[in-house]
Formats: C-alpha cells, structure tokens, sequence
C-alpha cells in the first residue's frame, strides 16, 4: 500500500488548510453555544469543491479517489475546529450523493447531483426512527403507490442537516411483510407535500450540525423519485453506510492531531514546579498515547480508503476504521482535557468541545458495539 501524497495532493490539501483556518472558525464559540449552522462555512466548503470530492467530474464533483478524499478531509478537520459542520458535510456526502451515484437513474444523478456536489443543495438521509435505531431496518414508514407517486407516511428521527436540507433520501417499507427486503428508499425535495420538520434537536455536542425529526404525513413522492428498485433499500443503506463508516471519521484524524499538536506546544510552555510539564513522565506518557492513537487511526482510514479505491470489499476495514477512530478520538480528548486541567475544563479553551463532540462518533454510523458485533462475525465468531 502507498500512501504517499503527490505535489497536486499535497496543494490541495494545503489549499483546505488554509482556507479553513482563515474562514470556518469565526464565532464558532457563539455558534456552538446557540447551535447555529455555518451556511457561509458550508457555501465556501462547496466554493473549493469540499462536498462534491467522491463524485465524477460528469456530475460536477472533482473527481477525486478515496484516499485523496480522506486526506482532504483530514486536512479540513484539522484546519476547522467547527466538528459539526464536518459532521454536515459528511453526512452530505456519503448519505446523500453516495447512493445516488451508485443508484440513481441518469435523470436522477442529472437533476440532483450538480446542486449536491458545488453545496447549492445540502442533502442528507432519514432512516432511523423513535422504534428502530441499531435494528435499522425494523421500520414503521411505509410508502404506498398509488399510479404514478408514492405516499409516505411515518416519523424519523436524529436526521442530520434535517432543518436545513433541501433532498433527503428517506427509507420506507413498500412491502413490510418482506422485512428488511421490503424497503425502499425514495429522493425526497424539501417542498413536498406532507413533508414536516420539528425544531432542531439540542445536542451534547456537534451542535452546529442541525439535526431534527421529519414527518411524512401523506407525502406525495413521484415514482421517479424512488431510488433503486423496490426493496433494495437494504442494498443500498450498506453500500451507503459501508462508505461511511470508512471516511466520515476522516476529519476526526485530523481534529486528534490537531489536539495532539495543541497539547504538545502546552506541555512545552506550561511551568509547574520550575519546569515545563512536560517534562513530568505523566504528561508524557499522555501525549505519547495521544501520538500513538493519531498514527494508528491514520493507518486505519488509510488503508479503508486505499483499497474502496481499489474496488475491494472494505466491510471489515470500515468497521474496524470506525471504531478504533471513534475510539481513539475520545481518548484524546480526555487526555487533553487532563494535560490542560482546570484550564481544558473551561469553555473559553475550547477542548471540552472537542470531548463533547468526539463522544457522539461512538454512536453514529452504527454504535460501537455494533461494529465489534460486525467484525466478529466477520471472523467466524
């Protein structure tokens, strides 16, 4: 496996860095305390091509293979410390333009992927519900067709970009005594008919991510809407989350080295006792655990990435990537909490954010547990 970056990679990269440092971190502190989305944040994201990176050049993204996506995004959760807009922008990506790319029709990757791709439209998913989290499938949405449309009718819950999205593919049994082979998915616009949102849930953390509760109360969705055969929702909800399980956790790399590298200057400047704390084996063998966690995460999305580039099957590399990450990012935030004591308790610092938003990696994509449950049966367990 090569993961070395060529000149045109590392410009981009570069590119990212720069610009999120310079126009993603603005106000975030009053931002994440009032749980605002950054539409300016995510409109200059889609200005550089950030959203559209995993789509062809034929449907307006950039073109881009997994890994330099992944590196990319590294780049850009180093750079921004705003991990719910991140979190956005993900969700975006592999919920949204990932199953269209991979199932929609010519008319429908025509129609919707452009907009998706240059952040004119933000998109996200809606499956899960009040009754069915890790059961994912246990769904009481149903889709009825009538001639030429579909209607929807059920709730969903812990919607990501929900408030704000103008497409949602939204998963609704079409025959619900098929079990998980009767469901299908269906591309639903923001102006629908019957289409409903609640207020935005407040969060623990990721809070400018915008997430809400959806309604579907006869909602009227065209035939051509629906995305994929019927009942190949399944299929599509695992190619979809085997993407994400592989890259969303990109930009957290990138977040626990920029942690790492604030606890190391910390260390450095921080006197306790006539010296630096860093000097004290405890603080060290902290950053040194901080240190080892970033490299093994890295080499985990990497190698995730290297080989969906490669069209091999990455089941088992996406659910061990998504857990040692998710994993690991927490890990180091307690860590760097602790390096800054009463200081990296204070919100004025801004690295009890990072704990607070690191802790919901956890529980997205597939709990954890999930993930342990995949990759031991994955070997025979």
């Amino acid at each position: 496996m090569d993961f070395s970056w060529s000149e045109e990679q590392v410009e981009l990269r570069e590119r990212v860095l720069e610009m999120a440092r310079r126009d993603l971190n603005q106000g975030l502190v009053e931002r994440e305390a009032s749980g605002v989305f950054n539409h300016d944040g995510w409109k200059r994201c889609g200005q550089l091509g950030i959203q559209g990176m995993p789509i062809p050049v034929a449907h307006g993204g950039g073109g881009l293979d997994p890994l330099t996506t992944v590196g990319v995004l590294e780049s850009l959760g180093y750079g921004c410390k705003d991990n719910g807009l991140v979190f956005s922008i993900n969700a975006h990506m592999w919920t949204a333009e990932i199953p269209l790319l991979e199932f929609g029709t010519d008319d429908q990757k025509r129609r919707y992927l452009p907009g998706l791709c240059s952040g004119d439209w933000i998109g996200g998913n809606a499956m899960t519900e009040p009754g069915s989290g890790s059961d994912a499938y246990s769904l009481a949405t149903t889709a009825e067709r009538r001639g030429e449309r579909y209607v929807l009718r059920g709730s969903k819950c812990f919607v990501t970009n929900g408030p704000v999205a103008d497409l949602l593919v939204v998963y609704a049994n079409t025959d619900p005594g098929r079990g998980q082979r009767g469901v299908s998915a269906f591309l639903v616009e923001k102006g629908f008919p019957g289409l409903g949102f609640t207020e935005n849930h407040d969060k623990m953390g990721l809070r400018t991510s915008p997430m809400a509760e959806i309604h579907l109360e006869d909602c009227e969705v065209p035939v051509e809407n629906r995305l994929g055969r019927e009942g190949a929702g399944q299929a599509l909800f695992t190619h979809s989350m085997t993407w994400e399980r592989a890259c969303i956790l990109a930009s957290a790399v990138g977040a626990m080295q920029r942690l790492l590298d604030a606890c190391v200057r910390y260390a450095r400047e921080r006197r306790q006792f006539g010296r630096p704390i860093g000097k004290n084996q405890m603080i060290q063998t902290k950053i040194v655990d901080m240190k080892l966690r970033v490299e093994t995460a890295r080499a985990l999305l990497y190698q995730a990435a290297w080989l969906r580039g490669r069209g091999r099957s990455i089941f088992l590399e996406a659910a061990l990537a998504k857990l040692h990450i998710s994993e690991s990012w927490v890990q180091c935030a307690q860590e760097a909490i602790q390096i800054h004591g009463a200081y990296g308790y204070m919100r004025g610092f801004e690295v009890e954010r990072e704990l607070r938003d690191a802790i919901g990696s956890r529980i997205y994509s597939g709990t954890n547990e999930i993930q342990r449950s995949i990759v031991a049966s994955l070997l025979g367990l």
